[in-house]
């Protein structure tokens, strides 16, 4: 996003990634801007999933799972261990980004618990629940987006996730 607009007048708002525009506004205005996340005032669903086929679950569960696996890994050690090789990915890819910007989303996402907070301290990052899908749901419907009576557990399964993968990887 561009924070010109927000900076010119500070009596604006701007929606943004708390890992990304806080930093720019920092660095190009001088002062640390209020933040609000939508998850503090009741907007608890999950912001990224992972897509599989059904035919890649029923035909190839174990690829599913050792991907699902992988990815939770991952997490723990980029945000608990040695990140360095990826940082090192990250900035060839995109030469823009810094070491300092890479530092505050890392510190960004621990503080505001994106990637590891809520049941994802017992269950692992990855975490979904039906409780938590179902709300989602029933916003949905109330909001008139989506109609009433859906089976929604059709729509995704927790049979992946939820195994504590990667927890002993938390420092």
């Amino acid at each position: 996003y561009n924070t010109a607009p927000f900076l010119a007048n500070k009596k604006s708002i701007q929606q943004g990634y708390v890992t990304s525009e806080p930093f720019a506004v920092q660095k190009e205005g001088g002062f640390v801007p209020n933040q609000f996340l939508l998850a503090d005032y009741g907007w608890d669903t999950y912001s990224t999933t992972i897509e599989v086929m059904q035919d890649t679950i029923d035909k190839k569960p174990e690829v599913v799972q050792c991907f699902v696996d992988g990815s939770a890994k991952g997490w723990y050690k980029y945000l608990y261990g040695d990140n360095k090789a990826a940082n090192d990915m990250i900035k060839k890819d995109n030469p823009d980004m810094s070491d300092e910007q890479i530092a505050f989303s890392i510190e960004q996402m621990k503080k505001f618990g994106l990637a590891d907070s809520g049941d994802t301290e017992k269950l692992g990052i990855g975490a979904m629940t039906d409780a938590r899908i179902k709300s989602f749901y029933d916003k949905m419907v109330k909001a008139k987006v989506t109609p009433a009576g859906i089976d929604i557990k059709k729509a995704y399964t927790l049979t992946f996730i939820n195994k504590g993968v990667g927890l002993e990887l938390k420092k």
